[in-house]
């Protein structure tokens, strides 16, 4: 189309990795990453042995909290508390078997993301690609930093804490373990006992953290490369347009196929984006708007006993719940924009100069864009801003409705 700039292969390969390192390294370190061809039998081994070591640490620490809730006989309140945690394992524990029951879709995506950057063969065109990776890795380092930084911190405040417990002519001293347990099936009295369920409760903390960050983090990245294709089909179409009014009525305009192909492309790939996430968003949506609704309870409980500690724990991951599914509704919405503003562009350049079949092609391309694309929660639920709003919404009338069946 243009006069090109040739992008060697080391460059490429360097572009898309730099777009997905952040979820490679959080997704490898529990086994969630998808295996490729290029991976090893030892890896693939080794991948299998963390997921299995994962969702048994996992299950281990979620079982003996989830009794007490069920069968113990501590207050409401006190169950509403723990709810919490136990909720943010489970959850977490379903994206995590979402992430490894999706990896061929997953592995699909990283591969068309590699082929794409393959094919860059201008500067013009890697320069827009490279803004929106950047884009993407941003909000997907700030999504790790929120998820891990504000649990953790809730975690660290509770296992801290001392009590000292007389058993017998035996004085011992325990931590507090951030989410109780029942102790008919688990003796936390006893010191070691307690040591091995803090560091159970504390390991399966960060692998529910890394499952929720990385699926957030890898939902903006795929995003954030289809927005960068669409702009660079923006380009070539404002491009093409220009170019093609040089030229005679009867020319050969060849370079609307490329043009075609790629945006074809590119609405395969958001397709593919959507059949990977939207079981995900959907499971997300719900715990956003049921953390919503026991985070704030929290802070209202804590705020009328002044413990100024736990609220600012509570703030910290309401604002991490809040950022994360804001991010993906407004990731969502701005995706949906571009693939309308391709027939926008078309619509907006000279065409009226152009041979009646050029037009005709371009009018295809403004069809095409006109189809709305939508990334979904449970294939019903269209992800936008207007959606992050009735979570919001939803969230706090149910809080509401907790605070009257509390009093």
């Amino acid at each position: 189309m243009m006069t090109e700039a040739v992008i060697v292969e080391s460059d490429s390969n360097s572009n898309s990795d730099y777009s997905l390192q952040l979820n490679r390294w959080f997704l490898q370190s529990i086994g969630a990453w998808p295996s490729s061809p290029s991976t090893t039998r030892l890896e693939k081994i080794v991948s299998f042995i963390l997921n299995i070591v994962c969702l048994s640490i996992v299950i281990l620490a979620v079982i003996p909290s989830l009794l007490l809730m069920i069968l113990g006989d501590e207050s409401f309140n006190f169950k509403l508390k723990m709810f919490g945690y136990v909720s943010h394992w489970i959850f977490s524990g379903i994206n995590y078997t979402a992430l490894l029951t999706h990896g061929k879709n997953i592995r699909q995506c990283i591969e068309h993301i590699e082929a794409d950057w393959r094919t860059v063969t201008r500067e013009e065109d890697k320069n827009v690609m490279l803004k929106n990776a950047k884009l993407g890795r941003y909000i997907a380092g700030f999504s790790v930093i929120f998820v891990h930084g504000s649990v953790l911190c809730f975690f660290f405040a509770a296992a801290l804490s001392t009590v000292e417990m007389q058993v017998g002519n035996e004085t011992r001293v325990l931590h507090l373990l951030p989410c109780a347990v029942y102790k008919n099936l688990v003796n936390v009295d006893d010191s070691l006992t307690n040591e091995i369920m803090l560091l159970l409760q504390l390991w399966s903390t960060v692998i529910a953290n890394s499952s929720t960050s990385g699926i957030f983090g890898l939902s903006a990245v795929l995003a954030a490369h289809s927005c960068g294709q669409l702009n660079v089909i923006m380009v070539w179409i404002t491009e093409f347009v220009n170019k093609a009014r040089e030229r005679t009525k009867t020319g050969n305009f060849i370079e609307i196929g490329m043009i075609v192909e790629r945006h074809l492309r590119t609405l395969n790939f958001i397709s593919c984006i959507e059949d990977v996430m939207f079981k995900i968003y959907f499971v997300e949506m719900f715990r956003s708007t049921m953390d919503i609704c026991v985070i704030g309870y929290y802070i209202l409980s804590e705020w009328a006993d002044q413990d100024i500690q736990n609220l600012i724990t509570y703030f910290m991951m309401l604002i991490s719940i809040c950022f994360d599914i804001f991010v993906i509704c407004y990731i969502s919405e701005i995706l949906t924009e571009q693939c309308q503003k391709v027939g926008e562009v078309v619509y907006m350049t000279n065409w009226y100069y152009l041979p009646n079949k050029v037009i005709l092609d371009l009018i295809l391309i403004i069809a095409r864009s006109s189809t709305v694309v939508h990334l979904t929660a449970g294939k019903f639920i269209q992800m936008s801003v207007y959606t992050f709003g009735n979570v919001l919404k939803t969230g706090f009338a149910y809080l509401n409705m907790l605070q009257q069946m509390t009093r």
